[in-house]
């Protein structure tokens, strides 16, 4: 079946287990029993992996490097779409967009979706939720919710606090928790952290961007916000030690979706789709240790599932644990990763159809855009330089996308000319060599000494289409938009 036999490669995610039963050991302090960990996750919003430190990025993250050096980096993660809600629950439910349909940003899940909830309280969990929801129906996660956490603040503190509230309460009740923090920061309007930590002027740029004022200093104003994630990560694993659950908590990060500049968030390309994760459990996995086996976002709870204990179904889940290779196995769960963009019902661009599918491999990613030739692709961190492009207004001097728009008009350069001319125009098919060409700049679609991968990968996406009735894109994006008009 294609779906347990293919695969998937950026929020920022911390998923903490207390597995000292795996250990053998139990402190006085811990609540569970021996056989029921505790979980935390902390997650983050709109973090591309390649930023962070701990990935050779220029973020400031000493909290994520030393969790590296004592746990497992996973080098190739995916998400199914580049767009927090349809990310949120594919990471809670372990189950694809397309079983879901949570595939357009700000969706909800069908019902009859089950998630973390369902799966954990029957094992005696408390399962709750504290910070960023985006996501839905209730019945479909239904988390105990927690509180909120400010979205334009630092919310570190008040995260901190009311974790150890609820942490508290389970050891008060002799029960195991569950609880996800889910902060604001790396998402706009970038409010927290300092960016006097960083020069503006000194920063690399990633490859296949275009320098201008405005992208560096946006780029220090989000650099500035995962750091202020990354403190509350220490913060969080201090307050961990101080319950006396460090050396039986299992630390996993993960940087949820790419960011929201060009190329990233609301695409199918390595930028938008991969999260880096990491893991650290003392004597359980392996310290300072890199896992490079393709793995879905979706497998995280089937694996939270099995280390707790449960036994997880092909009924309930798209993902599969991967709890063998977390803890220094080397199996292949997965050959192919799938991902999805749909950018109908969203702000501005509620009414454009073109959807684009992607599949990846180890090293070769495929990218299909069945409207290429009818239709131009958008998003609303776009809108500003489309505009621009139509009628030549200047209608946000601070936009990022427009101020690549402006220069490349005055470099005149091919490359900064087909850097902006991506924004809009796709190619039906695009085939990347990431070995060669991380950034996915060059399309070898044609290329025939690629004829065979171009095959495979083709056949596979379409098989994995043709599985969830999504053959044809166009019509399941009408759908989407159809509906949500209704």
């Amino acid at each position: 079946m294609v779906g347990w036999q293919s695969g998937l490669r950026g929020v920022a995610c911390v998923l903490v287990l207390s597995l000292g039963w795996l250990a053998g050991e139990r402190t006085g302090a811990a609540a569970a029993e021996p056989d029921r960990p505790n979980i935390l996750i902390l997650l983050g919003d709109d973090i591309d992996r390649d930023s962070l430190g701990v990935w050779g990025g220029p973020v400031h993250t000493p909290h994520l490097e030393r969790l590296a050096k004592e746990g497992m980096r996973l080098d190739r993660v995916y998400c199914n779409v580049a767009m927090c809600a349809p990310f949120r629950q594919e990471l809670y439910s372990g189950r694809s967009v397309w079983r879901t349909r949570a595939m357009p940003n700000h969706s909800k899940s069908v019902e009859g979706t089950r998630s973390l909830p369902h799966y954990l309280r029957p094992l005696g969990y408390r399962v709750g939720l504290l910070g960023k929801q985006h996501i839905g129906p209730p019945s479909a996660y239904p988390f105990d919710r927690v509180g909120s956490l400010p979205g334009k603040k630092d919310s570190n503190a008040a995260a901190v606090r009311q974790a150890r509230r609820y942490i508290t309460e389970a050891r008060t009740a002799d029960q195991p928790f569950c609880l996800v923090v889910a902060a604001h920061d790396g998402h706009s309007p970038y409010t927290t952290g300092d960016p006097s930590a960083y020069d503006a002027q000194a920063l690399p740029l990633p490859a296949g961007s275009v320098d201008t004022p405005q992208y560096r200093q946006r780029l220090i104003q989000h650099y500035a916000e995962v750091t202020n994630l990354d403190r509350l990560l220490g913060r969080l694993r201090a307050m961990l030690r101080e319950e006396q659950l460090e050396r039986n908590t299992l630390v996993l990060f993960c940087s949820e979706q790419g960011n929201a500049f060009p190329f990233s968030k609301w695409t199918c390309f390595d930028d938008g789709l991969a999260t880096g994760v990491m893991v650290a459990l003392p004597d359980v996995i392996p310290a300072g240790t890199q896992c490079d086996q393709l793995m879905w976002l979706a497998d995280f709870a089937p694996t939270i599932l099995q280390a707790c204990g449960g036994e997880p179904s092909s009924d309930d889940f798209d993902g599969r644990s991967q709890w063998i290779n977390l803890t220094g196995g080397d199996q292949t769960i997965h050959r192919y990763a799938f991902g999805a963009f749909t950018n109908c019902n969203i702000i501005d661009n509620r009414t454009r159809v073109f959807p684009i599918r992607s599949v990846r491999d180890a090293q070769y990613s495929l990218i299909w855009s069945p409207r290429h030739d009818e239709e131009i692709t958008s998003n609303t961190t776009l809108t500003a330089a489309l505009e621009y492009r139509r009628s030549g207004k200047v209608a946000n001097a601070r936009n990022v996308a427009l101020s690549w728009a402006l220069a490349a008009e005055q470099t005149s350069t091919d490359a900064d000319d087909a850097l902006v001319d991506r924004f809009f125009t796709r190619p039906e098919w695009a085939l990347y060599d990431r070995q060669r060409d991380p950034e996915e700049l060059i399309n070898r679609f044609d290329d025939e000494e690629l004829s065979e991968e171009r095959k495979r990968l083709q056949d596979a996406l379409r098989q994995w289409l043709t599985r969830w009735d999504d053959a044809d894109p166009v019509a399941t994006e009408r759908g989407f938009r159809d509906r949500a008009g209704k």
